[in-house]
């Protein structure tokens, strides 16, 4: 573990961490392996900038594998689902609803937003897919994954889409925060598709249907053999479970992980080295058995500098742990 101290000094140096990782230059590929270990970057870290933007800090960073957020992708296109109106000061328990018209008003434009949203991923040419999986081939940064939620909503057709951006995108990762019920549902696209479908967990232990305990990873693996599990290694600590030991247990049923720091007992997460889950024990168990499986930092927490200021600072941590 390391403190405040150790992580700010981390990100003390001027020089790019591209410089440290590998070639950076556009065209060159990123190397971010380190003693076997592919470091990377969930794109949602640098969910605040575009898609440009995200690719030219992860260059920066040295990121060389990248796991592809859909916003970066769908978002430009369609603009921000519009937010539910917060009560007026004074409301609140006993002192009266929200303006019900704005209510309405609000939901109307959601919906609004969500038929938008399938309609573009129904309509839109798989050029568009090629043409991010060039940014990144241009870039020097792998596409190990494509993260693209399903959920109850989407249709037959929605579900079908995501295989085929995925396959546009020369993946053969689709990584998703879904249900139990849901996966389920998909299990003949993937099947169909030959494209794996990696479960990413949180940590609501109240709904029996969500993704957080090893029974319910292993629910989903009973269901297809084009299952596996994007363990997110803060919210397994957060709901009270062991990363390291889940992954010498299961390592072979995992494809991605993610790499953030949160405490225990549904805690915040924090600055990685403040929290209390085992980021040098997950990263020292890939470098022991050389396990194939990406690690790609997830930046959540609440960070004094800008978002590729704070990647940049989780993958020199990385680093150190894996030289340590």
């Amino acid at each position: 573990m390391y403190s405040r101290r150790d992580f700010g000094k981390l990100a003390a140096a001027t020089l790019p961490l591209s410089t440290a990782f590998g070639p950076s230059a556009f065209g060159a590929k990123i190397n971010s392996k380190i003693h076997g270990v592919l470091l990377g970057s969930q794109s949602y870290s640098y969910r605040d900038l575009s898609l440009d933007d995200a690719i030219k800090g992860m260059i920066d960073a040295g990121v060389g594998a990248c796991e592809l957020f859909s916003g970066h992708v769908e978002s430009p296109a369609l603009g921000k689902t519009p937010a539910i109106p917060a009560r007026a000061p004074g409301g609140g328990r006993g002192r009266g609803p929200q303006d019900p018209a704005a209510m309405a008003a609000a939901r109307d434009a959601q919906q609004k937003a969500r038929e938008a949203l399938r309609e573009w991923r129904l309509s839109v040419d798989l050029s568009h897919f090629r043409n991010v999986k060039k940014q990144f081939d241009t870039a020097g940064i792998q596409l190990v994954g494509y993260n693209y939620s399903f959920n109850a909503a989407m249709t037959d057709a929605e579900i079908e889409r995501g295989f085929e951006f995925a396959k546009a995108l020369g993946v053969n990762v689709i990584t998703a925060s879904t249900t139990l019920p849901v996966a389920k549902k998909v299990v003949p696209f993937a099947e169909k598709h030959k494209i794996m479908v990696a479960m990413h967990g949180h940590s609501n232990l109240k709904d029996p249907n969500e993704f957080a305990t090893p029974e319910s990873f292993a629910a989903a693996l009973a269901m297809s053999k084009m299952y596996r599990i994007n363990l997110d290694i803060g919210h397994f600590t957060a709901a009270g479970f062991d990363p390291v030991a889940y992954l010498e247990q299961h390592h072979d049923k995992i494809v991605i992980l993610h790499i953030k720091d949160r405490k225990k007992d549904q805690g915040d997460n924090t600055i990685w080295g403040e929290g209390d889950t085992n980021i040098k024990g997950v990263l020292q168990s890939l470098k022991k058995n050389k396990w194939p499986i990406s690690a790609l930092a997830e930046y959540e927490y609440r960070g004094a500098g800008t978002s590729p200021e704070e990647v940049k600072k989780c993958m020199a941590y990385a680093k150190k742990a894996l030289e340590a």
